[in-house]
């Protein structure tokens, strides 16, 4: 994806960010207020969890917003990228900060269950659930381009998932009178964070270390460059991820023969393209004495 590109697509994601954050944050003093004063931790467990949502929100939208204005300026020739992935890391640990306080509240309020209002909870818990159900429809458009919206689409799923859980803690509490659902069910908030937090994180870390895209293979790809007419060999191939639908390659490509080196330099960016939908590859051609003198490597 282009610089271009990539900021139109960040232009796309910012209007249902603005409003899912507006949604979002409101309603989250709502929960705060109301799991304070009915008692119940799975209402608070909640409304911690639309904390991190609005603060994931938030970051993912100074993200697109400062790439936007930034650009390449002041020497950041990538412009600022990396920062939709550090926001999305950021997220990742808050979402484990939120889970440990969650889990641990609910253990100890097993041992002495306070007592719940149980039918303002269930008001505030429905409407909490629709909001969830409003912002993740909102963003899920965004989800699949980029990793940083992917990352507050999570959050606000595993939110929305934590309202039924609270309505079901409450619903429970009110026809059985039985004390300890609403502290079993925000324990159970707490742990269906965790394995969103560890999936989110380690992306980010994968892209953070450069790592290659998941599930392109090297190898493959450096066969089909020999495969190119006129090349010989490529050495010092490097493909990594800069942000969310952006891969980019380079590669020093040495040729034999006569072919045209232009014609080299297409069809190997053609191939990247066509075969692999990566448009922005820094190739270094080869040919005769050059080869020779180009064997520092990465």
């Amino acid at each position: 994806m282009s610089h271009g590109a990539s900021s139109r697509a960040s232009s796309r994601h910012r209007r249902p960010l603005v409003l899912a954050l507006a949604l979002v944050s409101v309603f989250m003093v709502v929960e705060i207020v109301a799991g304070v004063l009915t008692g119940s931790l799975a209402l608070l467990s909640d409304a911690g969890h639309m904390a991190t949502d609005a603060l994931g929100i938030g970051m993912a939208l100074a993200a697109i917003l400062a790439a936007d204005r930034v650009g390449g300026a002041g020497g950041r020739t990538f412009g600022v990228y990396r920062l939709e992935i550090l926001a999305a890391l950021a997220n990742a640990i808050l979402l484990f900060a939120v889970s440990g306080y969650v889990i641990w509240e609910a253990i100890s309020r097993l041992a002495d269950p306070p007592r719940v209002a149980v039918v303002p909870m269930l008001v505030v818990a429905f409407a909490g659930l629709t909001v969830n159900v409003v912002a993740w429809l909102l963003l899920r458009g965004g989800a699949r381009e980029s990793l940083n919206v992917r990352g507050a689409h999570l959050e606000v799923l595993g939110d929305l998932i934590g309202s039924v859980g609270v309505i079901l803690a409450g619903m429970i509490t009110l026809t059985t009178g039985w004390p300890y659902a609403d502290a079993l069910v925000a324990g159970l908030v707490g742990v269906l964070i965790l394995p969103r937090a560890a999936r989110l994180g380690a992306e980010a870390i994968r892209v953070l270390i450069q790592a290659a895209p998941p599930g392109l293979d090297i190898d493959r790809m450096r066969a089909a460059f020999r495969s190119i007419e006129g090349v010989d060999d490529v050495h010092d191939l490097h493909v990594w991820t800069l942000t969310s639908e952006m891969e980019v390659v380079s590669a020093h490509v040495s040729m034999e023969g006569e072919s045209s080196p232009q014609m080299v330099l297409d069809a190997a960016r053609a191939l990247l393209e066509d075969r692999y939908g990566i448009t922005h590859a820094t190739l270094q051609i080869e040919t005769g004495r050059q080869r020779d003198l180009c064997e520092i490597g990465w």
